[in-house]
């Protein structure tokens, strides 16, 4: 269910995609075909956004990274899709996953991309030098043990790059309360990496 703050209608081709969110969910495979060409550019900017974040010389690319993902989100049939947002959340969470498992292969393996680094500088302000993937991940993980939603909000706009009236529709929260979560988030990791990194 959508919050209450959010009483702005549906556009059309959002409450198209939240109808073929529903009907992927029961099994439905032409929704499926259906749902790529709608949701395939948005979710390919996402992956852009989580791979510039990331140092260059990467292995995956974009590309390869959108399609593990869906695929992975398509598998997901205890999910009740309430909308696009809703989607979108997911998929910034599992493209997260995907480039953390594939840093956890490439480093176990002592192959290019194990030490993938964030310039986390750019983007989240909370370090002046390159953080590792790995680090940012766990990092992220502890401040979920203790404010889960801070974290979400952070893996959204970080890694997903959605706006923050996305993310309060995702989280049924308010604008406000996603950019004050954001604020939190951002002051943790800063001690925990930025801060941790400019004393050593």
């Amino acid at each position: 269910m959508v919050s209450s703050t959010q009483s702005t209608p549906l556009h059309p081709k959002q409450h198209a995609v939240t109808q073929l969110l529903q009907q992927v969910r029961a099994g439905d495979e032409q929704a499926a075909a259906d749902l790529i060409p709608m949701l395939y550019r948005e979710l390919h900017q996402m992956a852009n956004r989580a791979m510039y974040a990331e140092r260059q010389g990467h292995t995956l690319q974009p590309t390869v990274l959108v399609h593990e993902a869906y695929l992975q989100l398509l598998k997901t049939d205890k999910v009740d899709w309430q909308n696009k947002a809703h989607f979108l959340a997911l998929a910034a969470n599992t493209m997260r996953r995907v480039l953390v498992d594939h840093a956890r292969a490439a480093k176990a393996q002592k192959r290019p991309g194990g030490h993938q680094q964030a310039d986390l500088n750019s983007r989240l302000q909370i370090a002046e030098q390159p953080v590792e993937v790995l680090d940012l991940h766990e990092a992220l993980e502890r401040l979920a043990a203790f404010d889960k939603r801070s974290s979400d909000v952070v893996e959204m706009h970080f890694f997903g790059g959605l706006s923050f009236e996305e993310i309060a529709e995702a989280l049924t929260i308010s604008v406000r309360t996603a950019k004050r979560d954001w604020g939190a988030a951002k002051a943790w990791l800063y001690r925990e990496l930025g801060g941790a990194q400019s004393s050593s």
